[in-house]
């Protein structure tokens, strides 16, 4: 795997085609989910894109404290769905986290998690909090790492 992290104003517009592609390809298609996927957020956002023989796979953005939450906070979390099964994930969830502790200095990350992965962000160290709601018709929790 191949990973980087760039700034928006980084991404090419290769980068950004597939980036949106993968997004689209998941959220959108294979959850049935018609939603504003691109939504104003990506300018202020981290993104870090993971590289399997030139193919973008993984995918994750990652906002600095106070951004999306009071905590720094990572979406988007997508791996694409002939490379799951391959621990590509937890991959990209842990240079998610190292990124933001270690490049931010932040010491807490919240996410807005879809309820049925709160075992993979659990394992992870997040812990749910609050009360389960509905994003964009999808079951989705609160969940903090401190």
């Amino acid at each position: 795997m191949n990973w980087n992290f760039l700034y928006f104003e980084e991404l090419n517009t290769s980068h950004l085609y597939q980036l949106l592609q993968l997004r689209s390809e998941v959220f959108v298609v294979e959850q049935n989910c018609v939603y504003q996927d691109i939504d104003g957020m990506d300018q202020k956002g981290i993104h870090l894109l993971g590289y399997l023989e030139n193919e973008l796979v993984a995918y994750a953005r990652i906002f600095e404290k106070g951004i999306y939450f009071e905590e720094a906070s990572i979406g988007r979390v997508i791996v694409k769905a002939n490379h799951r099964k391959k621990e590509i994930g937890h991959q990209l969830i842990k240079k998610s986290i190292q990124y933001v502790f270690d490049e931010l200095k932040c010491s807490s990350i919240r996410i807005s998690a879809q309820q049925y992965l709160t075992k993979f962000y659990a394992y992870h160290g997040f812990k749910e909090v609050g009360e389960g709601y509905l994003e964009d018709g999808i079951p989705h929790i609160n969940m903090l790492m401190e």
